[in-house]
Formats: structure tokens, sequence, C-alpha cells
């Protein structure tokens, strides 16, 4: 009996542990996670800046952002976000085709969720002629 109380009580303190870690962990909180940039010229390359803060208790580490094609150039902090602190991720967008456009890019990170997606949108339509 008395090993069965020791084996409960070593069970209940890592599980304790393991759901106090989960909760110190780092965790993005955006102003926005989409952005449409509605009709822009052809030819002319357009940028927004993701702003957020870092929620969680722990500094936060973005690893990598991915783009789905080379047209979508992210530009982002890579010094770890404190607790409380803000930091940017800036996209820029190469408007070469004349079409509408949807981009996710997806966000690597140490925080609470790991994989993150934003988006950026609008539609490229001809410059006008100077």
């Amino acid at each position: 009996m008395k090993k069965l109380i020791i084996l409960c009580g070593v069970v209940f303190l890592f599980a304790a542990v393991a759901a106090f870690r989960v909760d110190a962990q780092a965790e993005f909180k955006f102003e926005k996670e989409t952005y449409d940039f509605g009709k822009i010229p052809q030819g002319k390359p357009v940028s927004v800046e993701f702003k957020f803060t870092n929620i969680g208790d722990e500094p936060l580490i973005i690893n990598n952002i991915e783009s789905v094609c080379g047209c979508t150039v992210p530009k982002y902090t890579n010094t770890p976000v404190l607790k409380g602190k803000t930091g940017t991720i800036t996209v820029t967008y190469n408007a070469a085709a004349l079409a509408p456009f949807s981009k996710g890019l997806t966000i690597k990170s140490n925080a609470k969720t790991p994989v993150k997606v934003i988006y950026i949108k609008g539609e490229v339509v001809e410059a006008a002629a100077e």
C-alpha cells in the first residue's frame, strides 16, 4: 500500500510539472492576422507590417517563416521577444502578375501553438500610364 501511495504521488508530481510547463510557454497575440492590400498596380512591390505581442511567460523565438512562393518575402524580429514585449513581421509582395492573390505565410516558433499562419490578399491591376 505504501508503494502505491508513493507511486501515485510521483505520477501526480510529474503531471503537475508538465501542466505548469505547458502554461509557461510563449504565445503570439497579433493586432491583425490578415491584411488586404486592395487593388495594387502591377510592377510595384507593396509591404505590410504585422505587429505582435508575446502574451506568454517565456521569450518568444521565431525560427522561420515560410511563404508559398518567391513573390512574398517576410522579414521578422530575429531576437527573442520577451514577455509583454512586441515584435514585427514585415511582408513584401511583388505585384508582378495581373490577378487577385491570397498568400499565407507559415510562422514556426517556440510558441504554445508552434505553427501559425498569417495572410495577405489583394488584386494586382494594370498600372496607370504615366
